[in-house]
């Protein structure tokens, strides 16, 4: 689940960059989901490795414009038309894998996974209370605007490739 959260931090975070103007005023990107296709889900995976390399690289909020240039080459590489189209691809592939129980790989919709998740961290007497407080605020802003899989196509199509997302992302 950390890997997952982790790689949506970082699609929400390139998502903030692309869209500085809704982000400077405080508001999280909107998300516009987009039916999936097995060839972009493959595409995703294989950029992995480009893009770790890349992201690896960034130091604060703006990316060095250069750096931006690397992740569009590596996005094309991977038979992307730019960044924009990989980073919509990553945010609904990170929408569909945030709502898959790690240990059992069943499905609920992001907003009662997130419910499930802020339960069962609340719950959690080994988590230092500082560090929990953290979390809990990172997953109630995460909630309120996280929105149902709107194809259920996705869910399948990303169910079949879990595997192999959860291992390219979390070499990241």
């Amino acid at each position: 689940m950390q890997n997952v959260l982790r790689a949506a931090a970082v699609v929400f975070a390139t998502l903030a960059f692309a869209t500085a103007p809704a982000a400077a005023q405080g508001n999280p990107p909107e998300l516009v989901q987009i039916k999936l296709t097995e060839k972009q889900v493959q595409s995703f995976i294989a950029a992995q490795d480009d893009l770790n390399a890349v992201t690896a690289k960034i130091k604060g909020e703006k990316p060095d414009p250069k750096l931006v240039a690397e992740l569009e080459a590596a996005a094309k590489k991977h038979g992307f038309a730019g960044l924009e189209e990989l980073d919509s691809v990553a945010a609904n592939i990170s929408l569909v894998m945030s709502g898959f129980d790690p240990k059992t790989k069943e499905f609920s919709q992001p907003p009662e996974a997130l419910k499930k998740e802020i339960a069962a961290v609340t719950a959690d007497k080994s988590i230092p209370e500082k560090e929990k407080k953290e979390i809990l605020n990172e997953l109630n802003a995460a909630l309120k605007f996280t929105k149902p899989v709107q194809f259920p196509e996705n869910v399948e199509l990303i169910k079949k490739y879990y595997d192999k997302i959860d291992g390219a992302m979390a070499k990241g």
